[in-house]
């Protein structure tokens, strides 16, 4: 295994405690902004089940970690981490319907449509999706944010969530089921359905905390490498993963007969790509301080995660 191209010592950095921090920075942020919708409705309970039942909150983390490596302030930008949350959230409700991918756990619980029913399930991933505009639609309400700043990150999300971003990549994988697709094929599904709502958060972040413009074109070099790298990991524990690490199935894809990247270059190749991609990511951020070390570790951890 190649080892990735540090740029500065990250020994002394605990990546685990600074993704659990954030973390819970992050639900809090959601639980403030989902309070406002009743707590008995179903479609809000479903809404909930989702939403806090775990996971890795990677975009509003990069989201924040992004605006502090460019000398931002994270608070002042988690109303777009907590929608990004929310949007990813949804996209995970709906990509778990029997319609899609057909799983019935996700972070090791049950998936929404399963823990209540498909039309709630779908009401849920729409509520999620239309609450976070609602809450980007006030993120600049307190003044810490300019408002044409705001209207620029509202048009980007919505970019890379809509036909041209993530919606377009699901469509493109369903339709590239049980065919066989080149490299090229495949990154264009990976770098929409995946790539693109990583790349607007980090984006987000670094445009928000005052990045200069050579500083968020490198960091959207950073975005793209390792929004590709993650696919390619999930791809590869798809097939070798642990489901009781995961917290769902592995295995699922071959079930439907999608491309993956151990499918087109053996695991060994793959393995070989992801790290190729994480040593683009790190280059691309070589001349940022000591502020980009968890942008440099969380690029690292992608490589090793088990889940």
């Amino acid at each position: 295994m190649t080892e990735p191209t540090l740029q500065s010592d990250l020994n002394s950095f605990d990546l685990k405690a600074f993704l659990t921090e954030y973390g819970r920075l992050v639900v809090a942020a959601m639980e403030k902004r989902i309070a406002r919708y009743p707590e008995e409705s179903r479609v809000t309970q479903a809404m909930r089940h989702s939403l806090f039942a775990g996971g890795k909150r990677l975009r509003p983390i990069l989201c924040m970690t992004s605006a502090e490596a460019v000398g931002g302030n994270k608070d002042h930008v988690m109303d777009v981490a907590a929608a990004l949350e929310f949007i990813h959230t949804y996209s995970l409700i709906h990509d778990d319907l029997p319609a899609l991918d057909d799983d019935d756990y996700r972070r090791g619980t049950p998936t929404c449509h399963k823990a209540f029913d498909e039309a709630t399930a779908i009401l849920a991933g729409d509520g999620l999706l239309t609450s976070a505009f609602e809450i980007l639609s006030h993120a600049a309400d307190d003044g810490l944010l300019p408002a044409e700043k705001v209207l620029t990150i509202i048009a980007g999300i919505s970019h890379a969530a809509g036909c041209n971003g993530m919606i377009l990549g699901q469509m493109l994988d369903i339709e590239g089921e049980h065919e066989s697709l080149t490299r090229e094929e495949l990154e264009d599904i990976h770098n929409n359905k995946t790539g693109a709502m990583i790349e607007v958060s980090v984006f987000s972040g670094a445009y928000l905390g005052g990045g200069t413009p050579e500083q968020i074109a490198a960091l959207d070099v950073y975005a793209k490498n390792v929004g590709l790298a993650f696919q390619v990991i999930d791809d590869i524990l798809n097939v070798i993963g642990d489901p009781k690490v995961m917290g769902k199935a592995v295995g699922t894809d071959a079930e439907l007969g999608k491309s993956t990247y151990p499918a087109l270059m053996g695991l060994d190749g793959a393995q070989d790509f992801a790290e190729r991609l994480i040593n683009k990511a790190l280059q691309a951020i070589v001349s940022f301080d000591n502020k980009c070390d968890p942008l440099r570790s969380i690029a690292t951890y992608i490589l090793t995660r088990s889940r």
